[in-house]
């Protein structure tokens, strides 16, 4: 009894079925973008039962698989080892605004608010674009002096001084300019009347108009602490994340409320499966490659 069993868990037929299974389960998972889907215990319990399968089948047939497919299966079990795995993290969001500390998170799978287990402060909201078209006005005295069109990262001429027009902050929408004289930095200033020039500096500086700015970069300045001591900091994006204690820090979106506060959205995930399945996928490829040098030398040789 117990061997017409272990045949039939080993047998191809039960692993086509359950491959069929699977992958017709996995469909509605994929189209609507559902991670909890892929924890669900009928979709666990199926890759379970294919792994079973697998292992069983490579003990019946241990003496005649090739060593690149037995890699190839010890790769895909430890892929699915991963994927089961991964039903025992989460997903949690929270929204923080600049300069602001949080230390409870939102999980979806609980639909509830939790503790992170640290204080997450977002430090700052970077933004980096490509040079942007500028056109800036010089005024002396109050009177128009001159007008030039540059980008962002370029400099011009005034009189005995350079001027480099070093960015364009937003949304205030001001022209941070610095200004050289003979070579040397004497200063700096912006268009919303901030400076640093010396007081005898004869002109001022306007911001006329300018391009819409394309986005090069965005990412987010994150803090950890634990009872207001720091526990580590580094920066967050969409797909550079943040990891601390086994925890990935993805930055989602960034946006200003009503009042014109800026505000970043995080999304934490705690993932104990990741290394199992890019582990598992470097093992499949191994075996892949070996066996295609097996069968590409056996070719060889039959010539």
């Amino acid at each position: 009894m117990l061997k017409r069993m272990y045949r039939f868990l080993a047998s191809t037929e039960v692993a086509v079925a359950l491959f069929m299974a699977v992958a017709l389960l996995a469909i509605p998972g994929t189209f609507t973008e559902n991670r909890t889907f892929y924890a669900h215990p009928v979709f666990l319990c199926l890759l379970g039962a294919l792994a079973l399968n697998l292992l069983l089948c490579t003990i019946r047939r241990f003496r005649s698989i090739s060593v690149a497919v037995l890699i190839l299966h010890f790769g895909v079990l430890v892929v699915v080892g991963g994927v089961i795995a991964r039903s025992f993290g989460y997903v949690a969001t929270v929204n923080i605004y600049e300069g602001t500390t949080v230390d409870r998170v939102y999980r979806w799978d609980l639909e509830k608010d939790v503790p992170l287990g640290a204080e997450l402060t977002i430090q700052r909201i970077n933004r980096e674009y490509y040079p942007i078209p500028v056109r800036v006005g010089v005024l002396r005295g109050g009177t128009k002096e001159a007008l030039h069109t540059l980008k962002t990262g370029e400099s011009f001429t005034q009189g005995s001084y350079l001027v480099r027009a070093d960015s364009l902050e937003f949304p205030s929408e001001v022209l941070k300019l610095s200004v050289y004289q003979q070579g040397r930095l004497i200063g700096s200033c912006d268009t919303a009347g901030t400076s640093s020039l010396p007081a005898d500096f004869p002109y001022g500086f306007k911001l006329v108009a300018f391009q819409n700015p394309v986005l090069k970069r965005l990412w987010v300045d994150l803090a950890l602490s634990r009872n207001s001591a720091p526990v580590a900091a580094g920066a967050s994006e969409v797909n550079a994340p943040f990891v601390w204690d086994g925890l990935y820090f993805y930055s989602t979106q960034v946006g200003v409320d009503k009042v014109g506060m800026p505000f970043a959205g995080i999304q934490v995930v705690r993932d104990p499966g990741r290394p199992c399945v890019f582990s598992g996928f470097a093992i499949m490829g191994l075996g892949a490659i070996l066996s295609f040098a097996r069968r590409f030398l056996r070719n060889e040789a039959g010539k």
